[in-house]
Formats: C-alpha cells, sequence, structure tokens
C-alpha cells in the first residue's frame, strides 16, 4: 500500500518541482537584450542604493550642510526621481529602449562625476558653489532615472512574451533589492580606505560599466531580434500569425503626429489605470514604514540583541525580497496578475496586525517574512499589470505615470509617521510603557485598504482587458 502511495506522490512531486524550474529556464533562454537589460539594472541598482546610503553623510562632511539641509537633499534626489519618470517616461516610447537605456546612463554619468567632483570644483557652504555643483550633479542623475526606469520596464515588456513576462518582471525587481543589498559588502572597505568620494568613484566606474553593457549587449540588432523573438513566442502562444515592430512604427510618425496620439491614449485620462494605482497607496505605507517607522521601533520598543543590533532587521527585506520573488513568481506565474495583486496585498497587510501582539522578536521575524512573500507576491505583477493595461506604444509613459501614487505614499506617510511614534513610541520612555500595538493595528487597518479595494473593483478592473491591450 505504501508503494501505492508513493507511485502516486512521484509525479505531483515531479510536477511541482518542473513548475518551480521551468519559469527560470524559459526566462534564462530568452534573449541577449534581455540578459544586456537585468546586467545594466543590477549595476544600476548597486550603484544608485549605494550613493543614496552615503548622501546624506556626505552632505554633512563634504558640503557643510546641517542635517535638516542635508536630508533635504537626499529628498530632493529621491521625490525627483519619481516626479522625472512622470513626465519623462513618454522619452522609450518615442526613441526605443536601447537609446533610452545610452541616453539616461549618460546624464547619470555625468551627474556622479559633478556630485563627486563638488567638494574640490566648489566652496562648502549652505548655497555655496559646491552645493549647487552638487545640486547639479544630483539633477543629471534625477532626469536620467526618469528615462532609464521606464526604459528597463518597457523593454521586460518588449522582450518577454506572457509565457516569460510574470518572471521577467520578477527578476527585475529581484535585481532592484540585490542592488539595495550588495552596497553593504562593497561599500564599507572603500570608504575606510577612500573616504565617501571614493566610493562615489567606484559607482561612476559602474555606471560607465552599465553604458558598455548596453552599448555592447543590447546593440540595435539584438534590440530588434528580441523583439522578434518574443513576438514569435507569443505567437505560437496566442496562434497568431502577425509580427510587426511597435518602434518602426511610431518612427514612422511626425512630432504633430505623435503629440495627439499621447494625447489621446494620456493614461491620466484611463479611470481603471488611476483607480489601480491610487488604490494602492494604503499597503504601500508598510514600505515607507521599512525607514520612517521601523528603525525606530526595533531600537526604542526593544531591548538587548534586536536593540543592538536593529539595522540587522531593518536591512533584512530587500535580501529576502531578491530570494523569495523568483521562487514565489515559479509557482505563481501562471495565475491572473489582477488576482496575485489581490492576494499579495492581503498577505502584505495582514502579518502587520500580528505586531499588535507587542515588541517580540519572533512577532517581528514572523511579521517581516510574511509581509516579504505578500511584496513578493504582488510588486512585480504589478508592473506586468500596469505594462500590459498600457496600449501599444504608451508602455513608458505609463509605467512613469504609474510610480506617482509612490511619490505621494512618501510624503504623505512622513507627514503622520513621525507623530505616532512620539504618542506610542517616545524615545526616552522605557519600552513597557510604550504602546506600540495601537500604532501598528491602526497601520495594518490603512494597509487592507488596498486589497479590499482590489477585491470590490475586480470585475470593473479586468472587464474588456483583453480588448483593451490589444488595442
Amino acid at each position: 500500500m505504501a508503494e501505492i502511495n508513493n507511485e502516486r506522490e512521484k509525479p505531483t512531486i515531479r510536477n511541482i518541482g518542473r513548475e518551480l524550474i521551468q519559469p527560470f529556464i524559459d526566462l534564462f533562454n530568452t534573449s541577449r537584450a534581455l540578459f544586456g537589460l537585468n546586467l545594466s539594472y543590477v549595476l544600476e541598482g548597486l550603484t544608485y542604493f549605494g550613493i543614496v546610503g552615503l548622501l546624506a553623510i556626505f552632505f554633512n562632511e563634504y558640503i557643510e550642510l546641517d542635517d535638516i539641509s542635508a536630508g533635504r537633499m537626499v529628498g530632493f534626489l529621491t521625490a525627483g526621481i519619481t516626479l522625472s519618470m512622470l513626465l519623462l517616461g513618454a522619452t522609450v516610447d518615442w526613441i526605443g529602449v536601447r537609446k533610452a537605456f545610452l541616453i539616461s546612463l549618460v546624464f547619470m554619468l555625468v551627474g556622479r562625476i559633478l556630485l563627486t567632483l563638488s567638494p574640490e570644483m566648489g566652496v562648502p557652504g549652505l548655497w555655496n558653489s559646491a552645493h549647487w555643483i552638487a545640486m547639479a550633479g544630483l539633477m543629471g542623475i534625477i532626469i536620467g532615472y526618469g528615462i532609464y526606469q521606464p526604459a528597463a520596464y518597457a523593454g521586460v515588456k518588449k522582450f518577454t512574451s506572457s509565457r516569460t513576462s510574470a518572471m521577467g518582471y520578477a527578476m527585475l525587481y529581484a535585481l532592484m533589492n540585490l542592488g539595495g543589498f550588495l552596497p553593504g559588502l562593497i561599500s564599507p572597505p572603500v570608504r575606510r580606505a577612500f573616504e565617501i568620494t571614493g566610493v562615489f568613484w567606484v559607482y561612476v566606474g559602474l555606471t560607465v560599466a552599465g553604458i558598455l553593457a548596453v552599448a555592447f549587449i543590447i546593440t540595435s540588432r539584438a534590440e530588434k531580434e528580441a523583439a522578434v523573438e518574443a513576438e514569435e513566442d507569443e505567437n505560437k502562444i496566442s496562434g497568431k500569425v502577425s509580427l510587426k515592430d511597435d518602434q518602426d512604427e511610431m518612427d514612422s510618425l511626425t512630432f504633430r503626429e505623435k503629440v495627439s496620439f499621447y494625447l489621446r491614449n494620456f493614461p491620466l485620462k484611463d479611470r481603471r489605470f488611476l483607480y489601480f494605482i491610487f488604490i494602492l497607496i494604503p499597503v504601500q505605507t508598510l514600505f515607507a514604514h521599512n525607514w520612517l517607522t521601523l528603525p525606530q521601533y526595533t531600537n526604542r520598543a526593544f531591548e538587548g540583541f534586536v536593540s543592538n543590533n536593529f539595522e540587522f532587521f531593518v536591512n533584512l527585506n530587500p535580501i529576502l525580497i531578491f530570494v523569495l520573488t523568483p521562487i514565489v513568481t515559479a509557482f505563481t506565474a501562471h495565475k491572473n496578475p489582477y488576482k496575485m495583486m489581490i492576494i499579495g496585498t492581503f498577505v502584505m497587510a495582514m502579518p502587520t496586525f500580528i505586531l499588535t501582539l507587542g515588541p517580540s522578536i519572533h512577532t517581528l521575524m514572523a511579521y517581516l517574512l510574511i509581509m516579504t512573500v505578500g511584496e513578493a507576491m504582488w510588486q512585480p505583477r504589478f508592473l506586468q499589470w500596469v505594462a500590459e493595461i498600457a496600449p501599444k506604444n504608451m508602455t513608458g509613459i505609463y509605467m512613469g505615470i504609474g510610480q506617482f501614487p509612490w511619490f505621494l505614499t512618501k510624503i504623505i506617510t512622513a507627514l503622520y509617521s513621525g507623530w505616532f511614534l512620539m504618542k506610542y513610541v517616545p524615545e526616552d520612555a522605557p519600552p513597557s510603557a510604550m504602546n506600540t500595538e495601537v500604532m501598528w493595528f491602526i497601520y495594518g487597518l490603512i494597509a487592507v485598504i488596498s486589497p479590499i479595494g482590489l477585491l470590490l473593483a475586480s470585475k470593473w478592473m479586468q472587464k474588456g482587458f483583453k480588448v483593451k491591450h490589444e488595442s
């Protein structure tokens, strides 16, 4: 009897293994252009997060700004990038993925060189010449990222089919989080030997490496071949037999015709798109709490190991995302993206209520792990959904505007998080006198609005989706 049961289980185990491995095989068998995109993205993620992590200290020590002004410079960069994507996201739709990558990386290279040289080129102090040069460098990075990020998303859409797109977006999101983790390994030894400007020069070198990766791997020929290969794969799945280069179609239009096309199809006219991106703000507040609330919570509400090592717990999310996102996506690649958004936002929001049980290492680890699984379930599918709902030749602008609520989330959460910390996790109070449970209960109620809103609107959101996407 046991032998019969084992025989029945073996196919199931093999099927599960095949289901897990096949999406990875499909992705790694895709084009040279997609490989170049992923290589560029991990280099750029490493560079971006590496600079952001040192930026406030750089403005303190080298430009001689106080903490408030230095913090504003970090905000100028991060908020500026989000607004830049809103304004420049259409660039990739007009000029193509490869050109958009090269132009954006050149802007970022010039910006990073100016930022690194600013202490030597000018006089330090608030609004003195070194400060202005550093801000000019930040503007170069802001403009570059406004083009680069939408180009990356549009590239994944162009270089993948429906069979590989879910894993393509998952890998992009995982690589971004890997980029957030790697500076912690690379930066300290370089900083100790050559100071922060030495670290910034390393990141300038990595920007050059990113430009070379795009120039020599994502060649014009490789870009076209990848697009044709992806469409041929899509035709096999759907049974269609048409091949058409959308970029050639856009290139054939005059400037006036391009403007007219964009005005007719502008994302802000799409009520479903607007509802979709704004209903995600409540659950996205949990991302913002990773740096607005979690550091103070783990430092103040705990004693001993957690308090002494709070940075470790605060930075667990990026490396967990890097590991979990491809695995979760492999199991769920065949699932409907919108349904995965509902389930994923629910899984991400609900563990917030675990923290209402009080501060302990067990509740903290349960929250971090389950929340990260939920994030891995929905965040890459968000990228996929926005790319798929975008009409032809509109992916870049849809992706750019799709990031705007994230900009609002960072501002909105920052407006109230400090008040909650002062009331429920005050700095001078002992942990026993704090009331962190109420704080996390309120944050949980906020976060759960997103899955409820997505669920209630599911019929409306998905009605006629395929028709829209193919139009």
